[in-house]
């Protein structure tokens, strides 16, 4: 059914939502496994604020919060968590502070609250103070640091053989033992499970009880093991984007990937199908796609950010394609394409992804996807490539590759959070990287807790996507107004 709206056309904040898979995967980490640790942390001093050092955004306020390196041992060796905050805007209204997790993995948290507070709701920025934190591994929480030189020298995750295979097996070793002389003893503990407790160590020092809790992406993941956690240490929260944690294998995972990005390329070939406006109306786009692809696995097409250079066909898919389908821009998208098939000088499309992001050694850590040789790797390649036939080698697959032989400390299982109050589950039915059967799938395992709201529309983050998506998300995070089961959104126009 249709949530009733309550308001007036809002605007559409900028969703900047992370990429859900990771952000390419290339400082990879084994970790050592950690015994989960459900005891409250340790006694936590509050904060200290002060303004952050952004002339050009005044306004937020930072601070550091000391947690263990390992909650396994709370009484050992501690790192310092950047967190910041902006104050809700109407002191009298204000309900408390609302926590956001940040995407990724390897997004800051802080730089979401200093440069893009727009992010949230104009309501949820009136009546709470929106705290997020740089989580440990990123920014400026102990930053996963490694060797430029050896990431330089990362293998294509086009294998062609068991030799390749047992070569990128040999090189995640290397790299993680790099990574981890490089970074500190922090490194063996980025998993979900130890940033639980960073994240209820941040509620005692806010001096909240409960904890009130926007996940995004890679967030929802930190978010759903709370409520598993500290079931009744939730007031309120929203899961936007959802992981699935509970996909068992590296086929089920790397096939739901494929999956749902196509579905994205579809709901771009449908759009240009009828829109008049579409610089590609009227042809055939997957033809046009296709040969652009091609062009670029024969190196013949340039790279539009690194003029003299060549786009790859891989570029081509997840730096292009996938970024505009983040944004459900289909407009921009097929503007490029018709671009680069005339060869048109073209600005710099922004990237979705970098290949040196400091933080996706969590990823490994995270989930257990195990492959156990050449041939299996290849089996998964073609099953992606047969499902999404329009995107090859899609990110996913990198991440597959870079994970090969690392070993997790936080495997996939099912949620059980019984005994946790009403969790808001919010996605978009043709999301490119975080597929609406993982919210279905979520928001049952969450039983009589899950309430799914879903957008009826596409891209990779939803809850400000017109006014009713946002009464909705806004009423129950104020009121804990919790809207009925089933209720869906239209979609609104990008």
């Amino acid at each position: 059914m249709s949530f009733r709206c309550r308001s007036a056309l809002r605007r559409i904040v900028s969703r900047g939502t992370a990429m859900a898979v990771g952000a390419a995967m290339a400082a990879i980490t084994g970790l050592a496994a950690a015994p989960a640790v459900h005891a409250s942390p340790s006694a936590t001093e509050a904060l200290r604020w002060a303004p952050c050092d952004d002339p050009a955004k005044p306004g937020a306020e930072c601070a550091t919060l000391s947690v263990p390196i390992d909650w396994a041992h709370p009484d050992g060796p501690r790192l310092d968590l950047a967190v910041a905050r902006r104050k809700a805007t109407d002191p009298g209204a204000r309900v408390g502070s609302m926590v956001f997790g940040p995407g990724g993995p390897g997004d800051s948290g802080v730089e979401m609250v200093v440069r893009h507070i727009s992010r949230f709701s104009p309501e949820v920025r009136r009546r709470f103070d929106i705290v997020s934190f740089d989580p440990r591994g990123v920014g400026g929480s102990n930053p996963v640091t490694c060797s430029g030189d050896l990431l330089a020298e990362r293998p294509s995750p086009d294998l062609k053989s068991q030799v390749d295979f047992d070569a990128t097996v040999a090189y995640n070793r290397w790299l993680r033992a790099d990574c981890r002389a490089r970074t500190g003893p922090v490194f063996d503990h980025l998993d979900t499970a130890q940033t639980v407790r960073d994240l209820d160590a941040l509620r005692a020092a806010l001096g909240e009880r409960e904890l009130t809790f926007h996940g995004s992406s890679y967030g929802t993941l930190l978010g759903a093991q709370y409520a598993e956690t500290y079931p009744r240490r939730v007031r309120a929260m929203v899961l936007e984007s959802v992981m699935d944690h509970s996909v068992p294998t590296a086929r089920d995972f790397l096939w739901s990937e494929a999956a749902t990005a196509e579905d994205s390329f579809q709901e771009f070939v449908n759009w240009c199908d009828g829109a008049a406006d579409c610089a590609l109306h009227g042809r055939a786009v997957r033809a046009v796609w296709q040969g652009l692809l091609a062009r670029a696995g024969r190196g013949e097409l340039e790279d539009p950010a690194k003029p003299g250079t060549s786009l790859s066909s891989s570029d081509l898919v997840n730096k292009i394609a996938f970024r505009k389908f983040y944004e459900a821009d289909y407009a921009g998208l097929a503007t490029w394409i018709a671009g680069m098939e005339e060869s048109k000088p073209l600005p710099a499309s922004p990237t979705s992804i970098s290949p040196l992001h400091p933080a996706t050694p969590v990823f490994c850590s995270d989930w257990h996807l195990p492959v156990r040789d050449y041939r299996e790797y290849a089996s998964l390649v073609a099953m992606m490539n047969m499902t999404a036939p329009d995107l090859p080698y899609l990110l996913p697959i990198h991440m597959a590759a870079a994970c090969l032989g690392a070993p997790t400390a936080n495997p996939q299982h099912r949620l059980d959070a019984h005994g946790s109050p009403p969790i808001l589950v919010s996605n978009a039915l043709h999301d490119p990287a975080t597929g609406y059967p993982w919210a279905v799938s979520v928001a049952r395992q969450l039983g009589h807790s899950g309430v799914l709201l879903t957008y009826e529309g596409q891209g990779h983050g939803s809850v400000t996507n017109g006014p009713c998506m946002e009464d909705a998300v806004d009423s129950y995070l104020t009121d804990l107004a919790v809207p009925p089961r089933g209720t869906s959104c239209p979609a609104v126009p990008s």
